[in-house]
């Protein structure tokens, strides 16, 4: 029996069901979260063979007697993963100390973890992506990227999830004052300004490389735009992928050799020409994310294509191969996050009565996600664009 210890498997709340999958293929599952046991889900319990209680999962010294712990009481542990990028350090970090083979440890962490390093890479594999320099450079270097790029410019930390700590940088004097107080500056990094929807590329890869399982998400609004001007969240899974997309996402997988993994890679699909990078509906490079997508989106994937990703992932695991079929069944999965002090024409029971079956989840959004997606989310399927866009149109109607 594989040994598969899972950090945080509360959170996200849905995370249960990579837990329940794999137990389902005989693993045995062993968490290690800083949530009371008593607070876990029935089904989270369920699945565990154990949970070990820590104040903080920052503390790397409680996470280490932790799956020390596991390894005297269970033996070799054969997996450690969070499917979290929040903790990818502590993750690789866990496994060079135990001796875990399966994941990314910590001398190959910057790849994935650095914005700055991801950019050699995706050089590697000739993949286009926005010109970049490190403000540790200095402001007289960053003045001379300008010049060159062009304004606006996007600065953005060199770590970090989402859009936490992005700015848009219109001109001269924004970029003196960016530099004058921002704090740490030194750990940002700046790119040239593109245009266009991100799409994202997500995947499980087996551990020769093999896709498993690819999808395609549209993400209209940049979450930076959500965060920064209160936008609503909307954001779909497409019906089909775009082949251009596929191209660039295997070739982005090859380049960063990818292993036993999720990934949820970040693209722009320029809205217009970018000298150097492309035409109108050309994919360029934004970040590559070792994870499953945020949020709902692996349920949005399940919908839309009528798979499990719980499952595919968890027979990765187990496997290294996928037991189901593809049923090539699919939809258009759509995601609508509302905010709380916001009226809209359509209330909450107005959208649930209007949608009726295609609406396969309404649930509410915990408060520690808000700020990117929402109070409360509206996910439904449609077979058309018509119906998509409609359901968008009303979901997102201001009053």
């Amino acid at each position: 029996m594989k040994n598969f210890v899972f950090i945080s498997p509360n959170f996200p709340e849905k995370y249960w069901q990579f837990c329940d999958e794999l137990q389902k293929n005989g693993v045995r599952v062993l968490g290690i979260g800083d949530a009371p046991k008593q607070a876990l889900s029935p089904e989270l319990k369920r699945a565990l063979t154990e949970y070990y209680h820590v104040d903080s999962i920052a503390d790397y010294d409680q996470m280490y007697r932790a799956v020390g712990y596991f390894a005297w009481k269970y033996g070799h542990i054969d997996w450690i993963e969070s499917n979290n990028e929040f903790w990818l350090e502590t993750d690789a970090r866990l496994r060079t100390d135990f001796n875990v083979n399966t994941g990314i440890k910590t001398d190959g962490i910057e790849a994935f973890k650095e914005k700055s390093e991801m950019k050699k890479y995706y050089a590697k594999g000739g993949i286009r992506t926005a010109r970049q320099i490190k403000c540790s450079a200095g402001l007289e270097a960053v003045r001379r990227f300008s010049g060159d790029a062009g304004f606006p410019l996007f600065a953005k930390p060199d770590v970090g999830v989402g859009a936490g700590g992005a700015h848009k940088i219109e001109n001269e004097a924004a970029l003196e004052a960016f530099f004058a107080h921002t704090p740490q500056v030194e750990c940002y990094v700046i790119e040239e300004f593109i245009t266009g929807d991100i799409c994202t590329y997500d995947a499980i890869v087996n551990s020769q490389g093999e896709l498993l399982v690819e999808s395609m998400c549209v993400c209209p609004p940049s979450i930076a735009d959500i965060v920064n001007n209160n936008l609503d969240s909307t954001y779909y899974v497409e019906k089909k992928m775009s082949e251009n997309l596929r191209f660039w996402g295997r070739r982005t997988v090859e380049a960063f050799g990818v292993k036993s993994r999720f990934v949820h890679l970040e693209f722009f699909r320029l809205n217009k020409a970018h000298r150097g990078l492309g035409e109108p509906g050309d994919f360029v490079a934004l970040e590559v994310n070792m994870r499953p997508g945020g949020g709902y989106t692996p349920d949005m994937i399940n919908y839309a294509h009528n798979i499990s990703m719980f499952k595919i992932w968890a027979d990765m695991i187990a496997f290294d191969r996928r037991t189901t079929p593809d049923p090539h069944d699919d939809y258009y999965c759509v995601f609508a996050g509302r905010r709380d002090n916001v009226r809209y024409a359509l209330d909450h029971q107005a959208m649930l009565s209007k949608y009726g079956e295609a609406m396969m989840m309404a649930p509410r959004i915990d408060e520690a996600l808000a700020g990117a997606m929402g109070n409360q989310a509206y996910i439904a399927r449609f077979r058309t664009e018509a119906e998509r866009d409609a359901f968008l149109a009303d979901a997102c109607h201001r009053v």
